[in-house]
């Protein structure tokens, strides 16, 4: 693997963390899409296609509960793409339609989430969140 895909790899990585840190923390996200990107959430079946859209679901339908822990089990990437597999662990305690859909329980929940994020010349074009 030569020097220039091992730098593209790194850039992959740090534009996926970047937009799910921002998700996390109830940022924007548009800067980090490309104007065609699509955000999709499954078995839930949500998402948003288009920067703007996707921005729009973030900020009104991804509500983040107050105490998540996210455990990283594994990431596999290359200079296109990665995905992580990662453990959320929260407590069910308000109205996740997107995450875990439902009436709140107020218990303990762990789900084990992968995400595959596709990324084109530094923005997200594909962000795809598998949760089981």
């Amino acid at each position: 693997m030569t020097k220039a895909v091992q730098d593209l790899m790194i850039a992959v990585e740090r534009v996926h963390d970047a937009l799910h840190a921002a998700i996390r923390a109830g940022a924007p996200v548009a800067h980090l899409l490309a104007q065609d990107a699509t955000f999709d959430v499954l078995p839930a079946g949500v998402g948003a296609t288009g920067a703007d859209e996707v921005e729009r679901f973030v900020a009104e339908q991804v509500v983040v509960p107050g105490d998540l822990t996210v455990r990283r089990t594994s990431r596999t990437g290359d200079r296109f793409r990665v995905v992580d597999e990662e453990v959320f662990a929260f407590t069910h305690d308000r109205e996740l339609a997107w995450l875990h859909p439902g009436p709140p329980t107020g218990k303990p929940t762990e789900l084990v989430v992968v995400t595959l994020t596709a990324v084109k010349r530094g923005q997200v074009t594909r962000s795809r969140m598998i949760v089981a």
